[in-house]
């Protein structure tokens, strides 16, 4: 194509009667204005072959132009120079009065005739990258240079005033702009969902923006009242205001019951975390699965860099284990061990790829969901001759940022659990009963302490090993807590592998069968019997840490703070008992 000027003298279109209720409004002026110029020339080029007259602004137009296209530079319509830093290009009349004037009003169009005004029939804009900047950790007034003015107003003239302008805001559906436009137009009912894309664009990039700046007072009042944190101390609370703007990604069958009805959503501009995954196999995903996978992330990704797989059911774990070696295989066999059958129908996630050996394995056994940043070839192969099997790459869960959890009338917030407290680390422990635990046991104690925060609380976890052998969930009290993970750990260790409801008799202690009853009548080893224990919150009293000490525990690490620590502490000093106070609960609710 020839070269055209870069800029041109405006073709006025200005109709001199009202139309009423315009069901198709044909596009002869578009407004283009984008920070992203994904897609922009191919866009671009459909216009201006439909016929239909460019305006541009700044690098948009010097980008449409230097594809050898016609464009009209903002600053020839309104007759004043973009200035400040491009701060001002967009914000005056001779553009505003374009897009919202009412087509369905004859004084408005006449107006715009008077006014020697064009009407603009559709706006192409998205915004400066404020989220982007901020993830980057770039300083306060880079990120403040970041807060687009322009943009989200002639977005929101074009959305309000839908009933004769179309709004896109995002180059995914450029296509779809452009075969709307060499169709005659869009329809009303393109317009109105549009719009609503466009308010909710707005809405969410008006929520981060407000969102930051309270975290930033917050902060600066956090280090005024207190000095010595010095600046950029962790914010001791949320701040006055959290907005989180939600996209739908998918409608789901049904929610956590049939009849309930759910979908998913994604936070715009993140693109990782459960939300975001890439599904290679099997069926679409169930508001249960989402919420067992994200369950199961955390957990697999609460062990530093070690191999750790984590097998998930009812958001509580059946098993989690760390490979010392570095294989996914003997972490997954070790965790699955833990429970294999309540493993059944379960989410399986490690934060490793999903080796041949690891799918094998995963291949005899009912699983909901495998979830990995990547899988071998030969893995995936595997895994994929299980139809329903549901196989997704997901990145690392984000470890800040707040949780938010809706209560009647509104929600309770909180920063994510990511050891804000630095309670991980033994050496910040406080030895109070038995003697030193060796670099063993300490490794153990560790271990259990950092997956005991994926139990739901009441938690007690019991470890051996770098695995999970007992877990005790979700009871109303500690010591029942105690009973039901000494109870697992002595009950479900008939089998290393496998399915409950796979014939396997050779390993030793394995019972071959059709349900899980059968394993059940096997004579497990008492797996409680050595193995450490951690508690998510303190004991508060002597009769739960009793039926651990009962059961042949040796070393028990827990928060400490209860008004009775001193007889919990005496009874474990009693039978023995090595525990570590870490100072810090890990409640999970």
């Amino acid at each position: 194509m020839a070269k055209q000027p870069e800029s041109a003298v405006p073709t006025q279109h200005v109709p001199t009667e009202g139309l009423i209720n315009p069901e198709r409004v044909p596009v002869r002026r578009a407004l283009i204005s984008v920070y992203d110029k994904t897609g922009l020339t191919d866009l671009a080029a459909a216009l201006v072959e439909a016929g239909v007259e460019i305006l541009s602004t700044g690098s948009t137009a010097a980008t449409i132009a230097g594809a050898g296209l016609p464009v009209v530079r903002v600053e020839d319509v309104t007759g004043f120079p973009e200035c400040l830093e491009g701060r001002v290009k967009t914000l005056h009349p001779a553009i505003h009065a374009g897009i919202l004037a009412d087509r369905r009003k004859t004084a408005h169009m006449s107006r715009l005739a008077e006014l020697d005004i064009a009407p603009i029939d559709l706006v192409v804009v998205n915004l400066y990258p404020f989220s982007d900047t901020v993830a980057s950790g770039a300083p306060f007034d880079a990120c403040i240079e970041q807060i687009d003015i322009g943009g989200p107003a002639m977005v929101r003239a074009a959305a309000k005033n839908h009933p004769g302008v179309a709004v896109v805001t995002d180059p995914a559906v450029y296509d779809e702009a452009a075969a709307a436009v060499r169709s005659g137009g869009f329809t009303l009912a393109q317009r109105r969902a549009l719009a609503a894309r466009a308010f909710a664009h707005t809405a969410a990039y008006d929520a981060a923006v407000a969102t930051w700046l309270a975290e930033q007072v917050e902060q600066v009042e956090n280090d005024a009242a207190d000095p010595a944190a010095g600046a950029g101390a962790s914010v001791s609370a949320p701040p006055a205001y959290v907005g989180v703007g939600y996209e739908r990604l998918a409608s789901l069958r049904y929610g956590e019951n049939p009849h309930q009805a759910a979908a998913v959503y994604r936070i715009p501009g993140e693109s990782g975390g459960v939300a975001g995954a890439r599904q290679l196999h099997g069926k679409a995903m169930s508001y249960n699965n989402y919420t067992d996978t994200d369950a199961a992330l955390r957990a697999a990704y609460d062990h530093g860099d070690a191999v750790t797989v984590a097998v998930v059911k009812h958001a509580n774990p059946c098993g989690i284990a760390v490979s010392a070696a570095g294989d996914a295989a003997e972490a997954h066999r070790r965790a699955h061990a833990c429970d294999p059958v309540s493993a059944y129908g379960g989410v399986i996630a490690t934060n490793t790829t999903v080796t041949a050996a690891m799918a094998r394995q995963i291949k005899p056994i009912f699983t909901e969901v495998v979830a990995a940043p990547a899988f071998a070839d030969e893995a995936l192969e595997i895994l994929s001759t299980k139809k329903n099997l549901r196989l997704l790459v997901v990145s690392p869960p984000r470890r800040e940022g707040y949780e938010i959890k809706q209560v009647s009338g509104g929600a309770v917030i909180q920063q994510r659990d990511s050891y804000q407290a630095g309670d991980a680390d033994p050496a910040t422990w406080r030895l109070v009963a038995g003697r030193a635990a060796d670099e063993t046991t300490l490794a153990d104690l560790r271990f259990a302490w950092e997956a005991v925060r994926s139990v739901r609380s009441n938690a007690i976890l019991l470890a051996k090993d770098g695995a999970t052998v007992g877990v005790g969930m979700g009871q109303v009290n500690r010591v029942d807590s105690c009973r039901l993970a000494v109870e697992r750990a002595n009950t479900l260790g008939a089998r290393s592998t496998g399915d409950a409801a796979a014939s396997d008799t050779t390993a030793k202690g394995a019972v071959g069968g059709g349900d899980a009853a059968d394993i059940l009548q096997a004579a497990p080893p008492e797996r409680a019997r050595g193995a450490v224990a951690a508690s998510d919150a303190f004991f508060p009293f002597a009769d739960g840490l009793q039926v651990l000490i009962d059961a042949g525990v040796t070393a028990v690490v827990q928060p400490g703070g209860s008004i009775r620590d001193d007889e919990v502490i005496a009874a474990a000093q009693a039978a023995g008992v090595t525990m570590y106070l870490t100072g810090a609960r890990h409640f999970a609710h």
